[in-house]
Formats: C-alpha cells, structure tokens, sequence
C-alpha cells in the first residue's frame, strides 16, 4: 500500500503563521502552494501544509511521529517554542503538543526512551 498524505491547518493570519511554522518545523516551506498557502515536505509524499481560511481555524489536531523525538524537541526549543503539554502513555510512547497562534495542535510523539 502506499500512502501520500496532505494535512491542512487553517490559520486566520498567513504571515503569522507562516513564521511560526517556520520556526516549529526547522525550515521553509518546501513550496508555496499560493499567495495564502504555504506547503512543508516532511517526509516522501508526506506534506502538512497551512493557509489563510476566513473561518474554521483553530481545530485542527495533527500529531507528527517521528524517530529523533528528543533531538527535534531539542532543536524546536532552540528556535523558541516550547510544548504546550507533554505526554507519556502507558506504553512509554512520549508526545508533546504545540499550539500555534490559533489554536490549532500540532503534537509530535516519539517511541519510549531506548526503544
């Protein structure tokens, strides 16, 4: 099976947004997609992407897994962002959920330490 996958935020301020996305996801968008939408590349196939809605914001739940959780919760912080609450569940899996200027929940989780 293969799997293609393009998640959308919807963000009320795209200049806003755009900068703190920036900033959550290390890099620039890996393209824009138009003047209002702008499209990041995480892995092959894999794209989250935000843009400029007049309604609807704030709802949108993603959470990201990856391998290098301590790593990419170290270098988020190092660009100023920090979680806005931080998880571990009873099978050890970590998460940590970012808001950003709308309220929309960005979380990362990562396998249990030494896993």
């Amino acid at each position: 099976m293969t799997l293609d996958l393009f998640a959308g935020v919807p963000v009320s301020d795209y200049a806003r947004s755009l900068a703190w996305y920036e900033r959550l996801l290390g890099s620039s968008p890996s393209f824009l997609a138009s003047p209002t939408e702008a499209v990041w590349e995480l892995a092959e196939h894999r794209n989250v992407y935000i843009e400029e809605r007049s309604g609807g914001v704030g709802h949108a739940l993603i959470t990201i897994f990856i391998d290098d959780f301590d790593e990419q919760l170290a270098s988020i912080d190092a660009r100023g962002l920090e979680p806005e609450q931080f998880e571990t569940y009873d099978n050890g899996v970590r998460k940590a959920t970012f808001r950003d200027p709308d309220g929309n929940q960005i979380g990362f989780g990562g396998a249990p330490v030494g896993s």
